[in-house]
């Protein structure tokens, strides 16, 4: 198993070394990066997002991924031609799922978007407004959704909830913001979560998201992604601590070095090893994806065949991809996603990008 826990130090070691490290690596849109550049890095980038959500074929059919009783995939097996839905949401006797359908996130990934190109900024308010219109997975299981919607109240503020549901939405946020406003990036993730997710952990998790699409959007490698999301991280721990030992930044590095180390990336032993069943997994080997592979589509084939909350990683890393390599999004399953959701997400994208700054 990968450990984490006091492995690099604790995140107040981090944060002075990192900061100092970063100071003049934080990418800024390069010179001459034209309207039309990042308008195409952040549609891919919201594709990658629905693909990754959607579960995907060219048959009719569903696909549920057999599991020991550990919860091991022990049939990894998907093809090129299909993508599964996390167990937690196929097997959600309250809901039939269509081929194609994305989930609630994507759903609050385009509510926050709205928030943000209504409002011109990002506030939680905002966000709150936008996210009560809507429908999905808004269930007594799901505590966070059901709590912010029986309360009514777009004002609401969280005060607990650690779990990824803010880093799977919190994509619009990095859109906004250029990576070098990373204050601005820090206190967005953090508006666009406490709606539902009031816990450390989970405003950590949406910091290095946004941090690392804003680079991905930006043009920054691989390495200058992983280092602005653990940045991120570190700093939105230390701002909003909760009442644990910090560890959300070390999760990210450990997981990271851990699929950089493998000869090949193969579903059964990153299984083994970072379950994607916990935040401290799910997220970490999300970022790790994005930032140890080079396409979208292989990435969220990846994560399908991973298994556990599938549809989180695979959505988080593809769209960090997509905004990185926007022509590895699988066109053919955006066109099935596109006609069963109607998210115009080309509409989205052209606004959004107008109001990056």
């Amino acid at each position: 198993m990968v450990e984490w826990d006091g492995r690099f130090g604790t995140v107040g070691d981090l944060i002075p070394e990192g900061a100092s490290r970063l100071r003049g690596h934080i990418p800024i849109r390069a010179v001459g990066f034209s309207l039309t550049q990042a308008t195409d890095r952040i549609l891919g980038c919201l594709k990658g997002i629905a693909t990754g959500d959607a579960p995907l074929a060219s048959k009719p059919r569903h696909y549920r991924m057999r599991t020991c009783a550990a919860g091991i995939p022990t049939a990894p097996t998907v093809s090129k031609e299909l993508l599964a839905r996390s167990s937690l949401d196929m097997w959600n006797a309250k809901r039939e799922w269509r081929i194609g359908e994305t989930t609630d996130d994507t759903e609050r990934t385009v509510a926050v978007a709205r928030a943000v190109i209504t409002d011109r900024t990002i506030s939680h308010v905002g966000v709150g407004r936008e996210m009560l219109r809507c429908r999905k997975c808004v269930q007594p299981g799901v505590k966070s959704l059901w709590e912010f919607h029986q309360a009514a109240d777009p004002t609401r503020i969280a005060k607990t909830h650690d779990g990824c549901g803010a880093a799977i939405r919190v994509a619009p946020v990095g859109i906004f913001c250029t990576s070098h406003r990373l204050d601005e990036l820090l206190v967005g993730a953090r508006e666009a979560a406490v709606s539902t997710h009031g816990g450390s952990p989970a405003i950590a998790a949406a910091a290095a998201t946004a941090a690392a699409v804003s680079a991905a959007i930006d043009e920054a490698s691989p390495r200058q992604i992983l280092e602005v999301a653990e940045y991120a991280a570190a700093e939105s721990e230390r701002r909003w601590p909760g009442p644990v030992t910090p560890a959300f930044t070390n999760a990210i590095r450990a997981v990271h070095d851990y699929l950089e180390r493998l000869p090949a990336l193969r579903p059964a032993e990153i299984a083994a090893s970072c379950f994607p069943n916990r935040p401290m997994t799910i997220v970490p080997l999300a970022l790790g994806l994005a930032t140890v592979m080079q396409s979208a589509e292989e990435a969220i084939l990846l994560a399908a065949n991973i298994g556990g909350d599938s549809d989180s990683v695979a959505s988080i890393a593809g769209g960090i991809l997509g905004a990185m390599y926007p022509m590895t999004v699988n066109h053919d399953w955006y066109t099935v996603v596109e006609a069963i959701n109607h998210h115009d997400l080309v509409a989205i994208a052209n606004e959004l990008a107008r109001l990056r700054h």
